[in-house]
Parts: structure tokens; C-alpha cells; sequence
């Protein structure tokens, strides 16, 4: 079962450590997606697979909201080329949104079971 509040921490914490994560493009991701799931698994706890699935929706969750926004925000950037600008612009960088959220899907998942492992 989801623990929305373990989920609800988890993407908050993701939000946050990717903020500062911009600094060091793919490391600062991959970092703040392992962060996040950690703190979900840990706060959901029970098994392996509780903290895992935990880790994976709140993983989930802030990579399609990222994902969003980077492709708003490429959408309305490359209207600066025309209409066709900004339709390339923005599915290129929602296309590179999908895959961080695969990124941060997976490695939240992982830390999330590591994370419930350690409070278990």
C-alpha cells in the first residue's frame, strides 16, 4: 500500500536536492533522486518491496512534474524560432523529460528499498 506522506516527503526532497542538483547536470539528478527515495523508503519502512514501491511512485511523481515543466519552458523558449520552434523545443525536451523520469523512477526505487532495509 502507498504511504502518501512517506511519497509526499520523498518528492519534496527530490524538488529540493535537484534544485541545487542543476549545478552538476546528470549527477545532482541521479543524486537527488537516490536522496528522495531513501527518505520515502525509510518513512514508509516495512519490507523491501513496500520501500521500493514507495521510492518508485514518489520517483515517478517528481520526474513527470519536472518533466512538465522542462517542456513548458522549452516550449515557450522556442517560440523564439516561430510555431514550429516551439513544438520542437517543447517535445524535445519532454521526450529528455520522459527519460529523467525513468532515471529518477528506478534509482528511487532502489534507494527506497535500501532506505526501508535500514529502518527494518
Amino acid at each position: 500500500m502507498t504511504d502518501w506522506k512517506a511519497v509526499g516527503v520523498g518528492f519534496v526532497v527530490m524538488l529540493v536536492v535537484g534544485a541545487g542538483g542543476l549545478a552538476i547536470p546528470i549527477v545532482g539528478q541521479i543524486g537527488a533522486g537516490l536522496i528522495g527515495g531513501f527518505a520515502t523508503g525509510y518513512l514508509a519502512g516495512g519490507s523491501l518491496g513496500n520501500g521500493a514501491w514507495n521510492g518508485l511512485v514518489a520517483g515517478s511523481i517528481s520526474g513527470i512534474v519536472v518533466s512538465l515543466f522542462a517542456a513548458l519552458l522549452g516550449g515557450v523558449v522556442g517560440l523564439a524560432g516561430g510555431p514550429l520552434g516551439g513544438l520542437f523545443g517543447g517535445l524535445g525536451v519532454f521526450v529528455l523529460g520522459v527519460v529523467l523520469t525513468l532515471i529518477f523512477a528506478i534509482d528511487s526505487a532502489l534507494a527506497g528499498a535500501v532506505g526501508a532495509w535500514v529502518k527494518g
